[in-house]
């Protein structure tokens, strides 16, 4: 029989209760660079949605210029993607970043932060790739995974696999439905074939387990309603489906509807990014001592319907690897 294991995550509400910082103090003078480029991390992190959440790396250039009623700051940032999926509540400083051998994803970003006295405006535009390309990776590493696309045949077939293996062998009341695949490696395995290596993400749906509902027909709750799970697999043409470990996040809303109250939301997941830290004069990975508490988003209601595969703003992204969750530009274009 395959292991099912499950580990839940209840630190989320202390974090939830602890006094946030303030917003950095991101001010026109020469030395506002880290804070301003702290402030265009955490706007990034809110408007990503799908994937994982992503950290600074390195602050590249910066250039300040006066303009009527304020300022202009033009920053060229280094990040890295991280191991936490976008709902995972764990403060970004907490999330840590991939090996080489397990093909780091980076991000190179413009970004303008227009500063106003105590008002901001940012916009920004960033290239997603491996850090190491499928190329240069085969000639380096001949036997090392390469990263295959969410929509591999293969693979998603063992994710929906082990999503019914999920339904069956845990305790959860709900039926839960495949949301969104993180990611996808592959490579030979002497003795076992080919293996299979992903991340997946999985949301609760209104169908009890009992139900006599066909799971592809069940109504995924709104996303801040909703349990999800985030789980890790493998397998391999030889034995098949391997060992399932799941976390589970808890919902951010659970506050009743009220009276007359109708059901309401959208497709993008809510942001469990926290306010932005303010700003040590550091780049790289911060230190765990400067955890970012976490804020409810805005209250949404019950249902919706089943979120398209692929996040619209990247139609838009013509050169987009469909191996990667690539952080779309704001604004959209």
């Amino acid at each position: 029989m395959r292991t099912l294991q499950v580990v839940v995550l209840l630190c989320w509400m202390a974090l939830l209760c602890s006094a946030a910082p303030p917003t950095p103090n991101v001010t026109c003078s020469d030395d506002s660079e880290a804070a301003a480029a702290r402030l265009a991390l955490h706007r990034i992190n809110q408007n990503h949605r799908h994937g994982y959440k992503f950290m600074l790396w390195k602050i590249k250039s910066n250039t300040t210029e006066k303009v009527e009623g304020g300022c202009r700051i033009e920053l060229e940032l280094d990040l890295k993607e991280t191991k936490c999926h976008v709902v995972n509540p764990k403060p970004i400083e907490e999330c840590g970043i991939r090996s080489s051998g397990e093909r780091v994803v980076i991000a190179n970003c413009t970004v303008t932060v227009e500063v106003y006295d105590a008002d901001f405006a940012t916009q920004y535009k960033c290239d997603t790739k491996q850090e190491i390309s499928q190329s240069e990776m085969s000639r380096m590493c001949p036997d090392c995974p390469v990263m295959l696309p969410h929509t591999n045949p293969t693979t998603l077939s063992y994710i929906q696999q082990a999503v019914k293996e999920f339904n069956k062998n845990s305790s959860e009341e709900n039926v839960y439905v495949l949301q969104e695949v993180g990611r996808v490696t592959s490579g030979y395995m002497m003795e076992a074939g080919m293996g299979y290596f992903f991340e997946f993400l999985m949301v609760e749906t209104d169908c009890k387990k009992d139900s006599r509902i066909a799971h592809p027909a069940c109504k995924p709750l709104c996303f801040d309603r909703a349990h999800h799970f985030f789980c890790t697999s493998s397998a391999t043409t030889r034995h098949g489906l391997g060992k399932l470990n799941c976390e589970s996040y808890p919902p951010l809303n659970t506050e009743p509807r009220g009276p007359g109250e109708q059901p309401k939301c959208d497709y993008a997941p809510p942001s469990r990014v926290g306010p932005p830290a303010p700003s040590s004069g550091k780049v790289g990975p911060p230190s765990h001592k400067e955890s970012v508490p976490l804020i409810h988003p805005t209250p949404q209601v019950d249902h919706v319907a089943p979120p398209p595969p692929i996040d619209p703003c990247h139609i838009s992204l013509s050169k987009s690897n469909p191996a990667l969750h690539p952080i779309c530009p704001f604004p959209l274009p």
